[in-house]
């Protein structure tokens, strides 16, 4: 049975926190791969400063190309939209019934994960491993986190905290300013000769 984590995202765009955060799971975990699963647009949004799905996984690849544990999918862009997570993990899962998928997910997402759709099945039937964030006193002290981070299924991990956001380099990149320590040389190539988030 082939372990692999999945880390969704929008990764707009992918940046050194990603990696980071993905070989640091992959050293002290169980897992043989991780795999970058990049969000589609949702048709129902606009977004103005989210680029183009295929620009987005074009980064990713670039970004992972030295990593050999290291995977980027698409699986989001051919499913019905919105993309739900227990409807991915369930594709995944009939896909490859002999790998076993964990999801990857932040400590601030778990106090809204009860209103994610089939919450209860997805905690039922998968392994969440929960890295670190910094977030507000509301969110740890909620009942839902109380309950969740006893979960079987719920694991924590002591991954490094890295405080670095894709808006922020977003928002960088548009007023000129240098982000190239933020991102990955190819990610960063990629842009830099280009005119996204400008």
């Amino acid at each position: 049975m082939k372990k692999i984590g999945l880390f969704f995202g929008s990764f707009n765009p992918i940046h050194i926190g990603h990696l980071i955060l993905a070989n640091y799971i992959l050293e002290h975990s169980d897992m043989q791969e991780l795999w970058f699963v990049v969000s589609p647009q949702n048709p129902f949004k606009e977004k103005k400063s989210l680029l183009h799905d295929h620009n987005r996984l074009d980064m990713v690849q670039l970004a992972i190309k030295n990593y050999q544990k290291m995977r980027a999918s698409n699986v989001e862009f051919s499913l019905p939209t919105p993309s739900y997570t227990i409807d991915t993990l369930t594709y995944l899962q009939e896909k490859h019934p002999d790998y076993s998928f964990s999801l990857i997910m932040g400590e601030d997402n778990l106090g809204s994960l009860h209103k994610w759709k089939n919450y209860d099945l997805l905690l039922q039937n998968y392994q969440v491993i929960v890295y670190p964030r910094i977030f507000g006193e509301d969110i740890s002290s909620s009942p839902n986190m109380t309950q969740l981070k006893n979960h079987h299924n719920i694991h924590k991990i002591d991954a490094p905290i890295i405080e670095l956001s894709a808006t922020e380099i977003r928002d960088m990149i548009k007023s000129g300013k240098n982000v190239r320590p933020m991102l990955p040389p190819e990610v960063f190539e990629y842009l830099d000769g280009s005119s996204f988030y400008k």
